[in-house]
C-alpha cells in the first residue's frame, strides 16, 4: 500500500510493483455524505421483514460462491494470502452469510411472568440502527463479512471502512451485496486513521466494531463510550500454546509450526509463543524446528504456499527488528531471522529461544513468522507464563491428561481455549473475542454477535379496563 497527497495505492505484497488498485481517499464531506445515506436508510431496514433481510443474505452468498475463484484470486493478489487459505476464507464467508441469514427468524425476545397475572410482559430486539465497521486487511472478507452479516440481518444500515491495504477486496465485498440491499444500507468509505477516527467520533454512528491494534482500540472504546455509542474492540493478543509433559510431541509440533508461521503469522490467533514442560522440552524443540524447516518460504500463489510475504515493506523490517532485539538481548535463534528474496516482502519462517517469560518477544506480539519458546518446570508454571501477559486471544493446550486440560480451560484468562488443536482457527457459529488487552464490548460471531448489533427493549401490555 503506499498514499500519495490524493491517491491510496494498493499493492500486492508478492510483487510491489503489482499495483492492484488505485483510488481517491474519502475527505471529511465524503464520510459526512456517506452517513447521511446510511441514516436515510436505516428505519426503513429495520423495519423490513426479517425472511427479507434474511433472503438478501443468501443471495450474496450465492454471488461469492459463483465468483469464488476470482475472489480467491484477489484476496491471494492484494494481501499476499497464500491460495489455499484465500480460497478458504472465501468458502468461509458464503457460510457466514448463510448462516447470519438464517439468525433472522430465530426468537427476538423472551416472554416473562407479568406481576399482575393478567398483563402481556416480553422483550424484543431492536436495531441499533447506523452501525460503523472498522476492519483490518489480513481477512480482507471474512472479518468484514462477520460484522456485517449479522449487522444487516438484525436491521442494522451499516457503514464499512476497510484498511488501507484492502480496498480492492472492499469494492469487489460491496458490488456483491449490488441489487440486494436498498439505496443506503451498506456504504464504503476508504482512507486511513483519520477517516477512521472521524467515523468513530461521528454523533449519527449509534455502534461501532473495531478490529486492529491494542493502541488505536482502546482509544475508539473511550471515545464511543465518551459519547454513548456501543463499543466492540477485538485487539490482537500473544498467543500461546502449552506443551505439558504427556503430550504427543510429534502431533504438537505438526500443529504449532503452521499456527506460528503460516501466512506469515499475519493472524490475532497466531502462535506468538510456545511453552514447554522442561521434560519434553528438547524434543519437542527438535520436532518444532524440523517442523518449521517443512515450511518454505513461496509465492502466494503456489497451491501448496504456507507462508507467503508480510503486508508491507516496514512490517517486515519491524518484525526483522523486533528478532534483532531478542538475540541481542539473550534469546537463541533457532532458525530464520532474515529476509528472502528481493522480489516481495518475504520473511524467513523464525523461531527463538527465549529464558525471560517477561522479555519483549514474550510478551509482545509480532504479527509476522515469528515465535518464542519457553521451558516451564511444570503445568503450573506452564499456566503462569501464559497468562503472563496483557492480552488474553487464544491458548492452545497439548496434553492427554483430561483432568489437567479440564482445568486450564477453567482458569487460563483468554477468551478461547483449545485443546489438542492450533491457536489459531474459530468457528463461526462460536463467540469470539478476548480477555485483558484483547477485547472490549460483547464477543463477536455467532448467535453472540445480537447482543452488540440490537438493544433490549422491555414492553408491558396490559388490559385497557
Amino acid at each position: 500500500m503506499g498514499v500519495t497527497a490524493h491517491q491510496l495505492i494498493s499493492r500486492n505484497p508478492a510483487r510491489p510493483d503489482d499495483e492492484v488498485l488505485r483510488l481517491t481517499p474519502a475527505g471529511g464531506i465524503d464520510l459526512d455524505r456517506a452517513v447521511s445515506r446510511v441514516q436515510d436508510a436505516s428505519v426503513a431496514w429495520g423495519r423490513t421483514p426479517a425472511p427479507q433481510r434474511g433472503e438478501a443474505l443468501r443471495l450474496a452468498a450465492d454471488r461469492i460462491e459463483q465468483a469464488a475463484g476470482e475472489l480467491a484470486d484477489l484476496v491471494c493478489r492484494e494481501v499476499g494470502k497464500p491460495i489455499a487459505e484465500a480460497r478458504g476464507e472465501v468458502a468461509r464467508s458464503a457460510a457466514i452469510l448463510r448462516f447470519n441469514a438464517g439468525l433472522t427468524l430465530d426468537p427476538e425476545g423472551d416472554s416473562l411472568p407479568p406481576a399482575d397475572g393478567r398483563s402481556l410482559l416480553f422483550t424484543r430486539r431492536a436495531p441499533r440502527g447506523v452501525v460503523g465497521l472498522i476492519t483490518p486487511w489480513n481477512f480482507p472478507l471474512a472479518i468484514p463479512l462477520w460484522k456485517l452479516a449479522p449487522a444487516l440481518a438484525y436491521g442494522n444500515a451499516c457503514l464499512l471502512k476497510p484498511s488501507e491495504h484492502s480496498p480492492a477486496c472492499a469494492e469487489r465485498l460491496r458490488s456483491l451485496f449490488a441489487g440486494l440491499l436498498p439505496d443506503g444500507v451498506l456504504e464504503v468509505v476508504h482512507g486511513e486513521g483519520d477517516i477512521g477516527a472521524a467515523l468513530v467520533a461521528h454523533p449519527a454512528v449509534r455502534a461501532l466494531s473495531f478490529t486492529g491494534s491494542t493502541a488505536v482500540g482502546r482509544e475508539v472504546a473511550v471515545e464511543l463510550t465518551r459519547r454513548g455509542a456501543a463499543a466492540q474492540c477485538e485487539m490482537g493478543g500473544q498467543n500461546a500454546s502449552i506443551v505439558l509433559a504427556d503430550a504427543d510431541i510429534e502431533a504438537a509440533a505438526a500443529m504449532i509450526a503452521p499456527a506460528a508461521m503460516s501466512y506469515a503469522g499475519q493472524k490475532c490467533t497466531a502462535t506468538g509463543r510456545v511453552i514447554c514442560e522442561a521434560g519434553i522440552y528438547d524434543q519437542l524443540r527438535e520436532a518444532l524446528v524440523a517442523a518449521v524447516d517443512a515450511m518454505p518460504v513461496e509465492d502466494p500463489t503456489d497451491p501448496g504456499c504456507q507462508v507467503g510475504p508480510l503486508i508491507e515493506q516496514a512490517a517486515r523490517d519491524e518484525a526483522l527488528a523486533a528478532v534483532g532485539r531478542a538475540t541481542a538481548s539473550g534469546g537463541r535463534l533457532l532458525r530464520g531471522g532474515q529476509p528472502v528474496g528481493d522480489g516481495g516482502w518475504y520473511m524467513e519462517p523464525t523461531l527463538v529461544e527465549v529464558d525471560d517469560p517477561g522479555a519483549e518477544l514474550a510478551q509482545e506480539e509480532v504479527f509476522a513468522p515469528v515465535c518464542a519458546m519457553l521451558r516451564a518446570a511444570d503445568a503450573v508454571q506452564a499456566a503462569e507464563i501464559a497468562d503472563g501477559v496483557r492480552h488474553g486471544l487464544s491458548t492452545a493446550i497439548f496434553t492427554r491428561d483430561l483432568d489437567r486440560a479440564l482445568e486450564l480451560t477453567r482458569d487460563l484468562k483468554t477468551g478461547l481455549v483449545r485443546v489438542n488443536q492450533q491457536t489459531s482457527g474459530v468457528d463461526y457459529w462460536a463467540p469470539f473475542g478476548g480477555e485483558k488487552a484483547s477485547g472490549i464490548g460483547p464477543r463477536e460471531q455467532g448467535r453472540a454477535a445480537r447482543d452488540f448489533y440490537t438493544s433490549v427493549r422491555t414492553v408491558l401490555i396490559s388490559p385497557s379496563g
